[in-house]
């Protein structure tokens, strides 16, 4: 383990799960795993993702650095066999100091009354993503309950110039190309509220629970349903909320976003859904289920363009993969066969992609296609690092 000044830029990009080697691993190992692959082809991407120093700086998080390696290895553990144990050994207890080092800084934050930021709590790089790994490798350490403890404090309200706000509002702008003034509160799955909301219920349902934890899930869940938008073609939900929204009770967002994972409905549904599963709610998981459902009309298919994970095909394919396997509704599995054919579509030459990531390349759509070619969970669990199982 070392510092990022002691990283070369091939380096980095090997111990990236979001467009890197390690990334790529993944779906080597799923195939390795179901038979359709050689483990000397998985094997020797690990290799490549190691065989450098592994960035354990205070700014990794679950998609790149240590804990990004940790979770490569442990997929290739899910059947069992002993692989890689001393590393991941180390690596854990990298990862717990991690862990700790970033709630000590949330909560001194937290404490002088400042705005969190994407980088101290979301998927990607934050507390949610060390969580769900935490999740996996150490779901019964002191580390993992602060961590459930940080989100639980995370979903109580903050006041700013007589205003209510969200635990985790950010004053930065979700992208550089969309400016909110004032700051804004995340709905999505990558880096808000939905994101929060699933590892909380993912928890839950694991007998994981600290105080507060299910007055949180409650928390999230209303404030998620309050701001849910109706169109001709159902319910949908704003990217984020601005000032602005929250003065008038409007979104800033006339209609509804491409379905997918990170943003849209199909990931904030299944956060819903996992919630009601996780407290028993089942006119919850209804509602969420028909939200999902109602997300997959032919007019909203038509803004993905792309196949990839993050905002595209094999993303949303996964998100109502998973869904289904937790709904006793039957349309949510009927849907699965022409998601299924839009994927594979999706990729043929004409739309090949040169990008070759797990996000928005080349790999999470052949990570989605293992699924649907099995229709089978994938064995390696590859999917956790989305927060949708």
């Amino acid at each position: 383990m070392t510092s990022t000044a002691a990283i070369s830029p091939d380096q980095a990009h090997h111990q990236s799960l979001a467009d890197g080697t390690a990334g790529t691993a993944l779906l080597h190992i799923e195939r390795a795993l179901t038979g359709h692959g050689s483990w000397a082809t998985a094997h020797a991407l690990i290799r490549k993702v190691a065989a450098g120093p592994i960035d354990a700086g205070d700014h990794v998080g679950l998609y790149y650095g240590a804990p990004a390696v940790a979770f490569m290895l442990h997929t290739a553990t899910s059947d069992g066999q002993p692989r890689y144990e001393q590393a991941l050994a180390t690596l854990d207890r990298h990862v717990a100091r991690l862990a700790r080092r970033r709630l000590n800084t949330a909560t001194t934050r937290i404490n002088a009354g400042q705005y969190t930021r994407f980088s101290e709590y979301d998927l990607f790089y934050g507390l949610v993503g060390i969580g769900a790994l935490l999740l996996l490798r150490q779901p019964d350490s002191d580390t993992f309950g602060d961590v459930l403890r940080y989100l639980v404090r995370l979903t109580h309200p903050i006041r700013h110039d007589g205003m209510e706000l969200p635990g985790w509002w950010v004053t930065h702008d979700p992208d550089p190309t969309l400016p909110t003034p004032g700051g804004h509160a995340n709905l999505g799955m990558a880096h808000g509220a939905a994101g929060i909301l699933a590892l909380l219920a993912l928890a839950t349902r694991a007998g994981h629970v600290v105080e507060g934890q299910h007055e949180a899930l409650e928390r999230l869940t209303d404030w998620i349903e309050n701001w849910r938008q109706h169109s001709p073609d159902g319910p949908w939900w704003p990217q984020w909320i601005t000032l602005p929204a929250l003065r008038t009770g409007r979104p800033t967002q006339q209609r509804p976003g491409r379905p997918s994972w990170c943003y849209g409905t199909p990931g904030i549904a299944r956060a819903l859904q996992l919630a009601a599963l996780a407290t028993g709610d089942t006119t919850r998981q209804h509602t969420a289920e028909q939200a999902l459902l109602a997300s997959l009309t032919d007019q909203n298919l038509t803004q993905i363009s792309d196949p990839g994970i993050c905002h595209g095909l094999a993303g949303l394919y996964q998100t109502v993969y998973r869904a289904a396997g937790d709904s006793t509704n039957p349309a949510l599995h009927q849907q699965l066969p022409v998601l299924a054919a839009a994927l594979t579509a999706h990729t043929t030459p004409h739309h090949e992609s040169s990008d070759e990531g797990l996000l928005t390349g080349k790999t999470g759509t052949a990570l989605a296609l293992e699924t649907t070619r099995r229709t089978a969970p994938p064995h390696s669990g590859w999917d956790a690092c989305l927060l949708i199982t």
